[in-house]
């Protein structure tokens, strides 16, 4: 592989007007090339045996923190949070780490002292459940925003406020190879929020 190829890559973070964090990027051959939107479909757990809709959005970064946030309100005014690690791991697998019942305000403004660490550790996520309902909000390691939810339609108008839009056709990097970008420095600042918000090895998730 011709290095200097590789270091372009890795160093091209717009694709059109679509802007990446430095969290992730597509791999060299490009099998999906991002762009902002979000799609709606439907998750199918079948041993469970229950179905839920499933809203996937790609937000261009400078706009996806605020969108993550906007996101949390429909949540209610407390709710359980997971972080999410890949740090130890072979890529393959994360840990969940569990907190339960926070203000929604208290962790919004522990998010926000971590904004950097959010957007751009590839190896670094986090869901916030609600505690009222069968809701819950992912801010992955790929820095998409996930929304699992019987009614999708509060969490649409969010996005669409934002000038995020529709497009059922919308492929996430995730469906293509892509690479993740971490550092020992993330691995610290993500052992910083952990004690933080006072997480605990997760035992169960709702969704």
């Amino acid at each position: 592989m011709n290095s200097a190829k590789l270091t372009a890559h890795l160093l091209q973070d717009r694709y059109g007007d679509f802007l990446l964090t430095d969290a992730v990027r597509p791999s060299l051959e490009r099998q999906v090339i991002p762009r902002q939107g979000y799609r709606i479909e439907t998750y199918e757990d079948r041993k469970a045996g229950f179905q839920v809709p499933v809203l996937a959005a790609a937000v261009s970064r400078e706009i996806l923190f605020e969108a993550f946030l906007d996101l949390l309100d429909p949540l209610g005014d407390s709710v359980d949070v997971v972080l999410e690690t890949s740090h130890d791991s072979d890529g393959r697998h994360h840990l969940d780490l569990y907190r339960e019942s926070i203000d929604l305000p208290v962790l919004k403004s522990h998010c926000c002292d971590f904004e950097d660490l959010l957007l751009n550790d590839g190896c670094t996520g986090i869901a916030v459940l609600s505690t009222v309902g069968p809701m819950e909000v992912q801010f992955d390691e790929h820095k998409l925003l996930v929304v699992y939810a019987p009614d999708l339609r509060p969490f649409a108008k969010v996005l669409e406020r934002s000038g995020v839009h529709r497009d059922d056709r919308l492929k996430l990097i995730t469906e293509g190879e892509h690479l993740h970008s971490t550092d020992r420095k993330r691995r610290q600042e993500f052992e910083q929020l952990c004690c933080r918000l006072g997480v605990g090895t997760a035992v169960a998730r709702v969704i």
